[in-house]
């Protein structure tokens, strides 16, 4: 062997040793955590060669209301999707709502193209390290105030709960058991009737929204019956509640200790004041303290019982309990007989919709959040937020990511969501009334660099020619309307979006000309070797300049150094 060939395998091994060092010290300071043999899947490999973008499928485009949003379905691996929305969506996303494959051993799912079973000894490795990539890319995607929510069953529910503590450090993490199959599911030892859904959501008092309850239920306000629902063991919970007879109409301050009211209800100046006093003149006390007593003010009411007047609360907002046990959470009922009467015998276990329902509710902040669910299935997800829009008039988006195994996507996701949106025909014959909403079906593609770390210049053109559907679903401009060989333009709601190819910008003016005359604004993304090259020479009161290819590789390499 010739000395250079010595030396460059000594510097191989030299780095390899540097590897494992650098793992092995990994190993030693993880004090607390999962560790699992990693398998790394050819898709992740796959993204240090080539670059994930995506080209629309235009004939699926659906559109109901042309000055609407669209929501968007992704056909392709879920890993090259979460790609592509890590430069479309960085921390845009307000809700994640995911359903991964159970890892049941029952052949359910592939890993590596192979499905896995029970005899495999890496079983529970390979479905961590599938977990592992993409919650990593996923967490990027959140808002600030983003939540994700995670459905397991048992085989993965303590692993997936360690996983989750290791990525969302720092993060609040609830478990929910959800009673799915009140019949349950015949097991060996026990009958499986429930399922564990995971919340992650940021640290803060009051951050899940309390169950709405649609019956009232009327209930003393006035707290009773042992010793320390009386006055003196919390007197900021005394006070009056002012009556005028049809309604509440206030409330009193605090008295001094020494105020002691005749009478469970005083008349003064027309107005009836309660007290919390009982029927044997003890002064007790209302179960919400002066301070806090007014948000819950229009939930109160007063009842004349006799001659005197008591004070009921009908409460409608629940904090919501860890134990989901209501029927409409049935998996059989409203999910598997609810898609067979969209799209008959086209899909195996799918959630309760009302159950998709209820977790977004639960954790939204607003209703008109972006909604994710990379694990797209049968397009539940989907179909809850147009559900919940039609509702409460609400205008939540879905991105919905599905690889297209057995056709998946084209014939269950999309088609369910395309009837869900314009109407169909159930198994009777009986029309049911579409919810609206538009739609944009895209897939992924990967363009190739050779190596991701050091891209050449030919790869760097090749990658801003095929980037432009992508640039526009980032932009929210996913309408064509011209493509040459110098540039390509697409349009959405009151804005537009430019993308200048080449080198040679002697074309430009043209391009900003007929974006300016159009007079609403635009973005233009201008090729360059470099960073900031055009943005203060382009840039205009109507016109944000962005660079092109190199923000798009800068995402892609931080992806791989995950």
């Amino acid at each position: 062997m010739s000395t250079n060939k010595l030396q460059l395998h000594e510097k191989e091994l030299l780095a390899r040793i540097s590897e494992l060092e650098l793992e092995i010290k990994k190993l030693k300071d993880k004090k607390y955590g999962l560790i699992w043999e990693d398998k790394p899947e050819d898709v992740v490999l796959q993204c240090k060669e080539n670059i994930p973008i995506l080209r629309e499928v235009k004939n699926r485009k659906i559109v109901s209301d042309n000055s609407a949003p669209s929501n968007l379905l992704i056909e392709g691996d879920n890993y090259h999707s979460l790609s592509v929305l890590n430069y479309t969506h960085k921390s845009k996303i307000d809700v994640i709502y995911i359903d991964p494959p159970y890892n049941t051993g029952n052949n359910s799912w592939r890993y590596n193209n192979d499905y896995i079973d029970k005899e495999d000894d890496f079983r529970h490795s390979k479905w961590l390290s599938m977990m592992y990539s993409r919650l990593k890319l996923a967490k990027g995607l959140l808002s600030p105030k983003g939540a994700l929510v995670c459905a397991i069953d048992e085989n993965e529910l303590n692993t997936l709960g360690l996983l989750l503590q290791e990525i969302f450090y720092g993060w609040a993490i609830d478990c929910v058991t959800v009673i799915h199959n009140q019949g349950g599911i015949q097991g060996t030892n026990f009958s499986y009737n429930h399922e564990y859904i995971y919340f992650v959501y940021p640290k803060q008092s009051g951050y899940i929204n309390p169950e709405l309850r649609s019956g009232e239920e009327l209930t003393p306000f006035r707290d009773w019956g042992k010793e320390n629902s009386k006055r003196e063991g919390s007197p900021n919970c005394f006070y009056s509640i002012i009556f005028d007879g049809n309604k509440i109409v206030g409330f009193g301050d605090v008295p001094k200790d020494t105020f002691h009211p005749k009478l469970a209800n005083e008349l003064k100046n027309g107005l009836i004041y309660i007290y919390p006093i009982d029927g044997n003149g003890i002064e007790r006390r209302w179960r919400f303290a002066r301070d806090t007593v007014e948000t819950i003010a229009d939930e109160l009411v007063a009842k004349k019982q006799g001659e005197q007047y008591s004070i009921l609360r009908g409460k409608k907002n629940y904090i919501r309990k860890t134990v989901w046990d209501d029927s409409k959470f049935n998996a059989n009922i409203y999910g598997t007989q609810l898609l067979s009467q969209i799209l008959p015998d086209k899909f195996p276990f799918p959630k309760s919709l009302h159950l998709v329902k209820e977790c977004l509710t639960a954790v939204e902040q607003n209703k008109n959040g972006l909604v994710l669910d990379f694990f797209a299935g049968s397009g539940t997800t989907g179909h809850a937020v147009l559900e919940l829009n039609k509702q409460d008039g609400g205008n939540r988006k879905f991105i919905l990511c599905t690889n297209n195994e057995n056709n998946i996507c084209e014939e269950v996701t999309y088609e369910r969501i395309k009837r869900v949106i314009k109407g169909y025909k159930n198994k009777k014959g009986e029309k049911v009334d579409g919810l609206g909403g538009n739609l944009s079906y895209y897939k992924t593609d990967l363009v190739n660099v050779d190596k991701l770390h050091k891209i050449s210049d030919e790869a760097k053109i090749k990658v801003t020619y095929q980037a432009g559907e992508m640039i526009a679903v980032r932009e929210d401009t996913l309408n064509e309307i011209e493509k040459n060989e110098w540039y390509q333009v697409f349009e959405g709601v009151n804005k537009k979006t430019a993308i200048y190819f080449k080198e040679d910008k002697s074309k430009i003016k043209e391009l900003i000309s007929k974006l300016e005359k159009e007079k609403t604004p635009a973005v233009l993304y201008v090729f360059g070797w470099g960073k900031n090259e055009y943005k203060n020479e382009y840039s205009s009161s109507l016109i944000r300049v962005e660079d092109i290819p190199e923000p798009i590789l800068e995402v892609y390499k931080e992806i791989n150094r995950l």
